[in-house]
């Protein structure tokens, strides 16, 4: 249920290791999204959505923000009406270096979440990216900022101009078809943005590595004219080649 943040200020959450953290970003979404895959999770990408700027590659921690179709006696009538109450800005106050933000904006295409100076806001923070199941306004300028920022499009209109209103923060969302939990993590780059339950992050991160070891060694052999059916995935037939290789080439 809404409450007013400015009374009863928004549940924080707890933050993983950052070595955690950077090894899911170093690992990437479509490494990510393919083992997850293999620990149960069918589909763990946020679908619809696309980075701002080529070229980012981010994870962290989501903080999240759930926007409710608009109800007029909820909503401030005007965008710096009473802006204590507008409980967008409240999920900001709580941005950490690291950060991200996750929001439910229920995949609207005319309100605006957040726009240049609330964005950086956030990179002065030390927040390292947005996820915007909806848009943003002053996207060129927010492109400017350095921020990883994937959303599903941007519009002129600001946040509740229109049918949308922010609802709650720290809650479980929905973003582009997926459950986001507080505290789960996010890994964002050129293919998309994926979640990682928290509670499977490590293991993530340990199988992913070891998958990573082994494509390192393929990619090398492919390269190479190698017979794609002996070195992808990697064969049996291919294992002591490996196991020679990794010795003669400590990680």
């Amino acid at each position: 249920m809404m409450t007013d943040p400015s009374v009863t200020p928004p549940q924080d959450i707890a933050r993983p290791p950052r070595a955690l953290v950077d090894g899911l970003a170093a690992m990437g979404s479509a490494t990510a999204s393919g083992e997850l895959s293999r620990f149960g999770l069918r589909d763990p990408h946020l679908t619809g959505l696309a980075a701002m700027a080529p070229g980012q590659a981010v994870a962290g921690p989501a903080l999240t923000l759930q926007f409710m179709p608009k109800r007029e006696d909820l909503a401030p009538g005007e965008e710096y009406e009473d802006p204590e109450k507008q409980i967008h800005r409240h999920v900001l106050y709580l941005v950490q270096e690291g950060d991200m933000v996750v929001v439910d904006a229920r995949a609207d295409m005319s309100s605006g979440v957040f726009g240049e100076m609330m964005m950086t806001y956030m990179k002065g923070r030390g927040g390292a990216g947005v996820i915007v199941d909806g848009c943003l306004r002053d996207t060129p300028k927010i492109a400017d900022l350095g921020l990883g920022v994937w959303s599903r499009g941007r519009t002129p209109n600001f946040h509740t101009q229109t049918g949308l209103m922010p609802f709650a923060v720290n809650v479980p969302v929905s973003c582009g078809g997926t459950l986001v939990m507080p505290g789960d993590i996010i890994v964002a780059d050129d293919d998309g943005a994926v979640v990682v339950p928290i509670a499977l992050a490590e293991q993530l991160l340990n199988e992913g590595n070891r998958h990573a070891e082994w494509e390192d060694f393929s990619r090398l052999k492919l390269s190479e004219g190698g017979d794609l059916r002996k070195y992808y995935p990697l064969s049996k037939e291919a294992e002591e080649e490996y196991r020679d290789w990794r010795k003669a080439n400590p990680a």
